[in-house]
Protein backbone atom coordinates (compact mmCIF):
# COMPACT_ATOMS: atom_id res chain seq x y z
CA UNK A 1 0.00 0.00 0.00
CA UNK A 2 1.51 3.30 -0.59
CA UNK A 3 1.00 6.10 1.18
CA UNK A 4 -1.64 7.99 -0.96
CA UNK A 5 -3.49 4.95 -0.66
CA UNK A 6 -3.62 4.69 3.12
CA UNK A 7 -4.15 8.71 3.28
CA UNK A 8 -7.03 8.17 0.73
CA UNK A 9 -8.66 5.61 3.22
CA UNK A 10 -8.27 7.55 6.24
CA UNK A 11 -9.72 10.61 4.19
CA UNK A 12 -12.73 8.38 3.15
CA UNK A 13 -13.74 7.29 6.87
CA UNK A 14 -12.81 10.87 8.44
CA UNK A 15 -15.27 12.34 5.45
CA UNK A 16 -18.02 9.79 6.79
CA UNK A 17 -17.58 10.77 10.58
CA UNK A 18 -17.58 14.59 9.22
CA UNK A 19 -20.93 13.70 7.55
CA UNK A 20 -22.42 11.90 10.77
CA UNK A 21 -21.48 14.77 12.81
CA UNK A 22 -23.09 17.17 10.36
CA UNK A 23 -26.03 15.27 10.19
CA UNK A 24 -26.90 15.51 13.83
CA UNK A 25 -25.55 19.64 14.06
CA UNK A 26 -27.71 20.84 11.64
CA UNK A 27 -30.59 18.36 11.61
CA UNK A 28 -30.97 17.21 15.32
CA UNK A 29 -28.91 19.78 17.54
CA UNK A 30 -28.90 23.34 15.94
CA UNK A 31 -31.81 23.21 13.76
CA UNK A 32 -32.54 25.49 10.90
CA UNK A 33 -33.40 28.53 11.50
CA UNK A 34 -31.08 28.46 14.56
CA UNK A 35 -27.97 26.86 13.26
CA UNK A 36 -26.01 29.89 12.23
CA UNK A 37 -26.97 32.00 14.83
CA UNK A 38 -26.09 29.25 17.63
CA UNK A 39 -22.88 28.98 16.24
CA UNK A 40 -23.11 25.51 14.40
CA UNK A 41 -21.15 26.14 11.43
CA UNK A 42 -18.09 27.39 13.72
CA UNK A 43 -18.71 24.48 15.65
CA UNK A 44 -18.58 22.14 12.30
CA UNK A 45 -15.33 23.34 10.95
CA UNK A 46 -13.79 23.32 14.23
CA UNK A 47 -14.71 19.42 14.54
CA UNK A 48 -13.60 18.86 10.89
CA UNK A 49 -10.47 20.58 11.63
CA UNK A 50 -9.36 18.08 14.00
CA UNK A 51 -11.05 15.06 11.09
CA UNK A 52 -8.91 16.69 8.54
CA UNK A 53 -4.98 16.65 10.44
CA UNK A 54 -5.18 12.01 10.48
CA UNK A 55 -5.51 11.96 6.95
CA UNK A 56 -2.64 14.47 6.75
CA UNK A 57 -0.40 13.10 9.46
CA UNK A 58 -1.38 9.28 7.57
CA UNK A 59 0.48 10.91 4.28
CA UNK A 60 3.48 11.91 6.13
CA UNK A 61 4.53 9.09 8.33
CA UNK A 62 3.77 6.56 6.69
CA UNK A 63 5.89 4.21 4.41
CA UNK A 64 5.80 0.07 3.75
CA UNK A 65 8.02 -1.87 5.95
CA UNK A 66 8.74 0.95 7.96
CA UNK A 67 9.75 -0.02 11.89
CA UNK A 68 7.44 1.18 14.13
CA UNK A 69 4.61 2.07 11.65
CA UNK A 70 2.11 0.98 13.64
CA UNK A 71 2.68 2.51 16.47
CA UNK A 72 2.51 6.08 14.34
CA UNK A 73 -0.98 5.19 12.65
CA UNK A 74 -2.57 4.21 16.91
CA UNK A 75 -0.94 7.40 17.84
CA UNK A 76 -2.56 9.26 14.61
CA UNK A 77 -5.35 7.27 15.73
CA UNK A 78 -5.76 8.16 19.30
CA UNK A 79 -5.10 12.42 18.81
CA UNK A 80 -7.11 12.59 16.23
CA UNK A 81 -9.87 10.60 18.33
CA UNK A 82 -9.00 12.94 21.18
CA UNK A 83 -9.71 16.13 18.88
CA UNK A 84 -12.89 14.70 18.10
CA UNK A 85 -13.97 14.14 21.53
CA UNK A 86 -12.74 17.48 22.22
CA UNK A 87 -14.80 19.10 19.64
CA UNK A 88 -17.97 17.06 19.99
CA UNK A 89 -17.57 18.31 24.03
CA UNK A 90 -17.94 21.80 23.02
CA UNK A 91 -20.84 21.16 20.12
CA UNK A 92 -22.65 19.32 23.01
CA UNK A 93 -22.29 22.10 25.68
CA UNK A 94 -23.24 24.97 23.26
CA UNK A 95 -26.47 23.22 21.64
CA UNK A 96 -29.52 25.41 22.34
CA UNK A 97 -31.93 23.84 24.33
CA UNK A 98 -34.84 26.33 24.94
CA UNK A 99 -36.34 29.41 23.27
CA UNK A 100 -37.16 32.02 25.82
CA UNK A 101 -39.98 34.69 25.48
CA UNK A 102 -39.30 37.39 27.75
CA UNK A 103 -41.02 40.85 28.26
CA UNK A 104 -39.18 42.41 24.91
CA UNK A 105 -37.15 39.72 23.46
CA UNK A 106 -36.58 36.15 22.92
CA UNK A 107 -33.47 34.73 23.98
CA UNK A 108 -31.80 30.82 22.85
CA UNK A 109 -30.53 29.26 25.73
CA UNK A 110 -27.08 27.31 25.09
CA UNK A 111 -26.88 23.90 27.40
CA UNK A 112 -24.20 26.03 29.34
CA UNK A 113 -25.85 28.78 30.14
CA UNK A 114 -28.15 26.64 32.27
CA UNK A 115 -26.89 24.97 35.58
CA UNK A 116 -28.10 21.37 36.92
CA UNK A 117 -29.33 23.22 39.48
CA UNK A 118 -31.46 25.75 38.04
CA UNK A 119 -32.54 23.14 35.57
CA UNK A 120 -34.24 20.82 38.32
CA UNK A 121 -36.23 23.71 39.21
CA UNK A 122 -38.55 23.74 36.16
CA UNK A 123 -41.99 24.96 36.66
CA UNK A 124 -43.03 21.69 33.55
CA UNK A 125 -41.35 18.26 32.64
CA UNK A 126 -39.93 19.73 29.64
CA UNK A 127 -37.92 22.37 31.84
CA UNK A 128 -36.27 20.25 34.02
CA UNK A 129 -34.41 18.22 31.11
CA UNK A 130 -32.02 19.27 28.28
CA UNK A 131 -33.02 18.84 24.59
CA UNK A 132 -31.26 17.07 21.92
CA UNK A 133 -33.70 17.94 19.15
CA UNK A 134 -33.45 21.58 19.11
CA UNK A 135 -35.19 24.37 21.56
CA UNK A 136 -37.84 24.03 23.67
CA UNK A 137 -40.20 26.84 23.26
CA UNK A 138 -41.20 28.95 26.58
CA UNK A 139 -42.12 31.87 28.08
CA UNK A 140 -40.53 33.37 31.09
CA UNK A 141 -42.67 35.10 33.74
CA UNK A 142 -40.73 38.03 36.31
CA UNK A 143 -41.81 37.03 39.73
CA UNK A 144 -44.56 38.91 41.60
CA UNK A 145 -42.63 39.20 44.70
CA UNK A 146 -40.36 42.51 45.95
CA UNK A 147 -38.06 39.96 47.54
CA UNK A 148 -37.53 37.64 44.65
CA UNK A 149 -37.29 40.42 42.17
CA UNK A 150 -34.41 41.86 43.89
CA UNK A 151 -32.75 38.22 43.98
CA UNK A 152 -33.45 37.99 40.55
CA UNK A 153 -31.41 41.88 40.38
CA UNK A 154 -28.88 40.37 42.41
CA UNK A 155 -28.78 37.05 39.82
CA UNK A 156 -28.32 39.04 36.92
CA UNK A 157 -25.31 40.99 37.57
CA UNK A 158 -23.65 37.58 37.77
CA UNK A 159 -25.29 36.13 34.30
CA UNK A 160 -28.17 34.77 35.45
CA UNK A 161 -30.84 36.36 34.37
CA UNK A 162 -34.87 35.30 34.35
CA UNK A 163 -34.55 33.57 30.92
CA UNK A 164 -31.77 31.04 32.51
CA UNK A 165 -33.92 29.92 35.52
CA UNK A 166 -36.47 27.60 34.22
CA UNK A 167 -37.94 28.18 37.27
CA UNK A 168 -39.73 31.30 36.32
CA UNK A 169 -40.67 29.61 32.51
CA UNK A 170 -44.19 29.01 31.46
CA UNK A 171 -45.86 27.33 29.01
CA UNK A 172 -45.89 29.16 25.96
CA UNK A 173 -49.08 28.67 24.94
CA UNK A 174 -49.71 30.37 28.39
CA UNK A 175 -47.95 33.38 29.03
CA UNK A 176 -46.80 34.43 25.50
CA UNK A 177 -49.68 36.57 24.72
CA UNK A 178 -47.48 39.02 27.08
CA UNK A 179 -44.89 39.89 24.39
CA UNK A 180 -47.11 41.02 21.93
CA UNK A 181 -47.24 44.75 23.95
CA UNK A 182 -43.56 45.40 22.90
CA UNK A 183 -43.80 43.70 19.29
CA UNK A 184 -43.22 45.68 16.39
CA UNK A 185 -44.59 45.97 12.97
CA UNK A 186 -43.17 44.61 9.72
CA UNK A 187 -43.53 48.42 8.17
CA UNK A 188 -40.71 49.48 10.82
CA UNK A 189 -38.37 46.11 10.25
CA UNK A 190 -38.47 47.46 6.97
CA UNK A 191 -37.63 51.12 7.95
CA UNK A 192 -34.99 50.27 10.40
CA UNK A 193 -33.65 47.77 7.88
CA UNK A 194 -34.42 48.65 4.08
CA UNK A 195 -32.17 45.39 2.93
CA UNK A 196 -34.44 43.50 4.97
CA UNK A 197 -37.39 43.94 2.39
CA UNK A 198 -37.02 41.19 -0.08
CA UNK A 199 -36.73 38.98 2.15
CA UNK A 200 -39.77 39.84 4.19
CA UNK A 201 -41.93 39.97 1.50
CA UNK A 202 -40.55 36.45 0.09
CA UNK A 203 -41.40 35.04 3.22
CA UNK A 204 -45.45 36.78 3.60
CA UNK A 205 -46.18 35.22 -0.05
CA UNK A 206 -44.48 31.68 0.78
CA UNK A 207 -46.51 31.63 3.97
CA UNK A 208 -49.77 32.93 3.10
CA UNK A 209 -49.72 35.46 5.81
CA UNK A 210 -51.18 39.10 5.53
CA UNK A 211 -48.71 41.46 6.24
CA UNK A 212 -51.17 43.00 9.16
CA UNK A 213 -51.00 39.57 10.94
CA UNK A 214 -47.68 39.62 11.56
CA UNK A 215 -45.43 41.05 14.14
CA UNK A 216 -41.81 40.86 15.36
CA UNK A 217 -39.62 40.70 18.43
CA UNK A 218 -35.43 40.38 18.56
CA UNK A 219 -34.07 37.18 19.33
CA UNK A 220 -31.00 36.93 20.78
CA UNK A 221 -28.54 34.22 20.37
CA UNK A 222 -24.47 33.28 21.12
CA UNK A 223 -23.40 34.10 17.72
CA UNK A 224 -26.06 36.21 15.57
CA UNK A 225 -28.99 38.03 16.86
CA UNK A 226 -32.12 37.48 14.30
CA UNK A 227 -35.82 38.43 13.86
CA UNK A 228 -38.86 36.65 14.94
CA UNK A 229 -42.14 36.66 13.12
CA UNK A 230 -45.43 36.20 15.34
CA UNK A 231 -49.14 35.93 14.46
CA UNK A 232 -50.24 39.49 15.53
CA UNK A 233 -53.49 37.78 17.87
CA UNK A 234 -51.85 34.60 19.27
CA UNK A 235 -48.05 35.74 19.88
CA UNK A 236 -46.91 32.44 18.38
CA UNK A 237 -43.61 32.26 16.57
CA UNK A 238 -43.92 31.50 13.19
CA UNK A 239 -40.48 32.02 11.73
CA UNK A 240 -37.01 33.41 12.79
CA UNK A 241 -35.25 35.16 10.20
CA UNK A 242 -31.93 35.75 9.35
CA UNK A 243 -32.39 39.62 9.93
CA UNK A 244 -29.79 41.98 12.05
CA UNK A 245 -32.94 43.01 15.03
CA UNK A 246 -30.69 46.14 16.11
Amino acid sequence: MTRWKAAGIHSTISAVIALLVGILLFVAWYPTPYSHAAGADQLFLLVCAGLATGPLLTLIVFRPNKWGLKFDLITIGVLQSAALFYGMSVVLQSRPIFLVGTLDRFELISNNEVSDADLAQGTRPEFRSRSWTGPRLAAAVLPSSLEERNELTTLALSGRDVQNLPKYYRAYTQAGKSLLVHAKSLEMLRQQKPESAPLISSWLHTSGYAETGVLWLPVRARKADMVMLLDASTAVPLQALAIDPW
